[in-house]
């Protein structure tokens, strides 16, 4: 089974905030597939589809972006996932918006909710899709990201919207060096 997790902070509030960048292209995806990612378990939403005979799940934990190891080291021992089967999909600060970038692994770079899965999974071996939310230097980087995007960045966050369902069906099909060598 492969995991891919989309990282946010639950309700409304924080809805359309750059840190809410893995709960939107996660989402978008699932628009793709006709699927609804809603059922509740362990302080997440998740749901259950195949894919070439594979069973894959999308998750968005619910508990705030600094906790989500909790909630997806749950599934992980619950549905006994392998590390190498988990894809986590995140807004990166220094990437700029629009743009994304794939990794097989890494460190936190200051991401609290990366902090947080690599506590709980012992491990930065796990692969990523970093979502560019740019920066800001003038603006005290917590209220940045939890901070709304500007109509030029969202009009760039909705055109990357419309591209990652097939991003994401390319991470499914093929390897993920050839994954990546396709999209990086």
């Amino acid at each position: 089974m492969k995991l891919i997790v989309g990282l946010g902070n639950p309700g409304k509030e924080y809805e359309k905030t750059r840190h809410n960048a893995g709960f939107i292209m996660i989402d978008e995806f699932a628009k793709k597939f006709n699927l609804s990612i809603e059922e509740k378990k362990f302080n997440g939403f998740y749901t259950t589809f195949e894919y070439n005979g594979e069973k894959i799940m999308l998750l968005k934990p619910q508990c705030h972006m600094n906790n989500s190891g909790e909630t997806i080291i749950k599934f992980v021992e619950y549905f006994k996932i392998e590390i190498a089967d988990i894809l986590v999909i995140y807004d990166d600060y220094y990437i700029e918006v629009g743009n994304y970038k794939i990794k097989a692994n890494g460190s936190a770079a200051g991401h609290n909710g990366l902090k947080s899965i690599e506590n709980h999974l012992k491990t930065q071996n796990y692969k990523r899709i970093k979502i560019g939310i740019s920066r800001d230097p003038q603006i005290y980087m917590p209220d940045y990201v939890l901070g709304k995007f500007t109509k030029e960045q969202f009009e760039k966050i909705e055109e990357l919207k419309t591209k990652f369902p097939c991003i994401l069906e390319d991470y499914l099909k093929y390897t993920f060096e050839k994954f990546m060598s396709i999209h990086n």
